[in-house]
């Protein structure tokens, strides 16, 4: 493997951390943003369901962008926008001037979020094996580092701006110097056949777009509702209710960073299924749980079982469109958005004109539908694992800068 390569890996995965420690930092900090511009809990839903409407936008325009301009080049540009927006959001004093920085956060998280897994889609491709899991494992412990600052600004009741500006001064020039080892599609493997060779059918990428809309309605679920689930309908302390996020963000980290190797022993339509079950019990576990205690091992189970689903969704997405793979992960990560924007309202509709507990069976019932469309992530040739691992081709030729 050629230094080029480890470089681009290692690169990309800071990129990761760092999108995961300014996403959470944005959302764990959600009350203190409102208590700072005076936002009404009824303007509130407007604002936050902005951000993943415009991500949506800005991950379908990554997908005509990227005909012209680097996958790497735009990561380069959004990463830093992302960050000075979120600073932004802790230096504005009107709600107009959040809504300017939300808006430009929105934007430019679409663009990461899609040139991010393009790179990771092209480097998998070149290492030959499943490596997809781990960048979304440093994603997971950057929203762990995220949430443990937030947690931080909050116990000391420091102003947003004072919280997020070293976050920023550290991340930003980091990201900077780390952008000139990425490493594009084009540039991983000389067997590689060029993007633009094919055209991305919906019809066969439906399968696995409705399997991100469902993994995301289920992350969106334990995101928004397991604090108040734990706490309303388990009976659990104020402070207890704030362990389950916690927990399944931990899980989540160790589920991504020994999934590749499942997926290398198992392939990767075996691990999807496995995940789909563990997390269909885990729901089952929170909808029946008798008390705190037990509704807490339901959502240790949906850490383990949904934190494999997002990541082969994009491989999968690389391995059915070979010619293609940038277009086909930018329109599949709008899906992405789409779970999240459904979740929590479809749970919170549910929760109060039924039950909460009756509620987290609809998510288990989604989840469980990917068994049906587990097949798609191992129709392709290029599936790892033993004896199935394509042999590492030589010469990558340059970096995203051209070295």
């Amino acid at each position: 493997m050629t230094d080029v390569l480890r470089r681009g890996r290692a690169s990309l995965a800071f990129s990761f951390f760092a999108q995961g420690v300014a996403f959470a930092l944005l959302v764990t900090r959600i009350p203190a943003i409102q208590d700072r511009y005076g936002v009404s809990d009824a303007l509130l839903p407007a604002f936050l369901a902005a951000v993943p409407i415009l991500a949506g936008v800005g991950s379908v325009s990554t997908e005509h962008l990227v005909k012209r301009i680097r996958p790497s080049r735009l990561l380069r540009f959004a990463q830093p926008v992302v960050l000075l927006a979120l600073l932004g959001v802790g230096a504005g004093d009107s709600t107009v001037e959040l809504g300017v920085s939300l808006g430009a956060f929105g934007l430019a998280v679409g663009m990461l979020d899609a040139s991010m897994n393009m790179l990771g889609v092209s480097l998998q491709r070149a290492y030959g094996r499943s490596i997809m899991l781990s960048f979304h494992a440093v994603f997971s412990l950057g929203g762990i580092a995220g949430a443990s600052l937030a947690w931080v600004g909050a116990h000391w009741h420091l102003a947003l701006f004072v919280s997020y500006l070293p976050v920023v001064l550290v991340l930003l020039p980091l990201c900077l110097v780390g952008s000139r080892w990425y490493v594009d599609g084009d540039a991983t493997l000389v067997e590689e056949k060029p993007q633009g060779g094919q055209t991305v059918v919906f019809k066969l990428l439906l399968p696995l777009c409705l399997v991100m809309t469902f993994a995301y309605i289920g992350d969106s679920t334990v995101s928004n509702w397991s604090a108040k689930y734990l706490q309303d309908v388990l009976g659990s302390s104020e402070q207890l209710a704030t362990v389950p996020y916690n927990v399944y963000m931990v899980t989540t980290l160790i589920g991504r960073t020994i999934g590749d190797f499942g997926v290398r022993r198992l392939g990767a339509a075996t691990v999807v299924r496995l995940g789909s079950l563990v997390a269909a019990g885990g729901f089952a576990v929170v909808a029946v749980a008798p008390g705190p205690w037990v509704g807490m091992l339901g959502f240790t189970l949906l850490g383990l079982g949904l934190c494999v689903l997002v990541p082969q969704t994009f491989a999968a997405a690389g391995r059915l469109f070979p010619g293609a793979s940038d277009a086909a992960v930018a329109r599949l990560n709008v899906f992405n958005y789409v779970g999240f924007l459904v979740g929590s309202p479809l749970v919170g509709a549910l929760g109060d004109t039924w039950s909460y507990r009756g509620a987290m069976l609809v998510p288990m019932v989604l989840v469980l539908v990917t068994l049906v469309y587990a097949k798609s992530f191992a129709a392709q040739p290029d599936r790892y694992g033993g004896g199935h691992e394509r042999p590492r081709t030589a010469d990558v030729g340059r970096g995203s800068n051209g070295l």
